[in-house]
């Protein structure tokens, strides 16, 4: 059951939503950087390039923040509806289905009836529902945390075009340094997943590499 505090119920950039903000962030990056021709680039259109990869991954840091704060209102939505639900039932069946439904499955599956009816109590129990879902200032520092995981994305890719002058080169240490991002990215879905993070990880650097490809055919 969603929290109805004040507080938000959705933590502040939980580490599956680092991870999925970085790789984000890091998928815009390299479609940038993927598709300059670095052998044959002068260093303005290579400065053009790191220019337009900044601002591509602070727009979309915004537009991502955005999204969060839509996915805070909802979740806090859902729990003051589940509540409003639970207060308006007419039997213990219908209480014991609401709850089930707003819990996890696994969760749900491991509650007797009692318990389900002893949830139901304490959600009686509680002050009426607000209204309507409001934003928190701990909504307002995720939304920020999103803006500038991506943002921020963008530097250790592109570092090495501000502090070499060999552009080749250049680009052989940046892809370097995003592969390695990549299998990081990936290794830490995988542990946060139950999978194993290292195949995890080797994955997410193919993936990586299909969607740069996609995003590049397609004009990204």
């Amino acid at each position: 059951m969603a929290d109805l505090s004040s507080e938000s119920s959705l933590r502040v950039l939980d580490p599956m939503e680092r991870i999925l903000e970085i790789l984000f962030g890091l998928i815009m990056v390299l479609t940038a950087t993927a598709a300059v021709s670095v052998v044959t680039a002068d260093r303005a259109q290579i400065r053009t390039m790191l220019i337009a990869a900044l601002g591509c991954n602070l727009a979309w840091g915004i537009i991502d923040g955005g999204m969060y704060l839509m996915a805070c209102l909802n979740e806090r939505g859902r729990g003051i509806l589940a509540l409003r639900a639970v207060r308006e039932a007419t039997d213990a069946v219908a209480v014991r289905r609401i709850i089930a439904d707003a819990l996890p499955p696994v969760v749900a599956a491991a509650l007797s009836p009692e318990q389900l009816d002893a949830i139901g109590q304490r959600l009686l129990a509680m002050p009426p529902p607000p209204a309507r879902p409001r934003l928190t200032a701990r909504d307002g520092l995720g939304a920020v945390g999103v803006c500038l995981l991506v943002f921020f994305t963008t530097f250790p890719v592109a570092a090495p075009f501000i502090v070499m002058t060999d552009a080749p080169l250049a680009l052989r240490v940046s892809n370097a340094v995003a592969v390695v991002m990549l299998f990081g990215c990936g290794y830490a879905f995988g542990r946060c997943s139950g999978l194993r993070p290292f195949a995890t990880g080797f994955a997410m650097v193919a993936v990586g590499g299909v969607l740069v490809g996609v995003a590049i055919a397609l004009g990204g």
